[in-house]
């Protein structure tokens, strides 16, 4: 999604580093798989899928970007606004996924799990040996139809609106 965003915004409003940045807030919420190594049982509010894929942990990783605004060579609503999407996607992609509790949107002042009605992306395996077989290439497929693809489309969409924009201000300029 942190490209999708970048490629409708350009260059000019999400500088390389924010797009590193938004990157990383985007895998950030899983993150959270660490919890089962301490024993952090899954349905648990800092458990898989639950603060770190809330609206608020959204918020507050778009707030980090207001004050490392200036190292990412952006404005600080720019950095706010795209760390807050690229990290919010997360947990909106996990809504649409087969399986699993559900997502903790209202964490920490709800632990009531989320999915959305529509659920087309096959859940993706909490641990690497799955991955190496058929259950991996339908997770890889699903995740390429539902996520990859359209992210190119919208990227695609963004860069040809940027370039008709400049296109017919450089028109409009020389026909002044």
């Amino acid at each position: 999604m942190p490209v999708a965003i970048a490629s409708c915004l350009g260059s000019r409003i999400v500088s390389g580093r924010l797009l590193a940045a938004a990157a990383l807030a985007s895998v950030l919420p899983d993150a959270d798989v660490v919890g089962f190594k301490f024993g952090v049982p899954y349905e648990h509010m800092f458990g898989h899928r639950g603060f770190s894929h809330s609206i608020a942990f959204a918020v507050i990783i778009g707030l980090f970007g207001i004050f490392v605004a200036p190292k990412l060579n952006v404005s600080r609503v720019v950095a706010f606004f795209v760390l807050l999407l690229s990290t919010l996607s997360h947990g909106l992609l996990d809504a649409m996924t087969t399986g699993g509790l559900g997502i903790g949107f209202g964490s920490p002042f709800s632990n009531e799990r989320y999915f959305f009605d529509w659920r087309p992306i096959k859940v993706s395996p909490l641990s690497l040996e799955p991955f190496l077989g058929q259950r991996g290439w339908r997770v890889f497929q699903s995740e390429l139809t539902w996520i990859w693809l359209p992210a190119l489309g919208l990227s695609v969409i963004g860069i040809a609106s940027r370039r008709v924009a400049r296109w017919l201000t450089n028109r409009n300029q020389m026909g002044s």
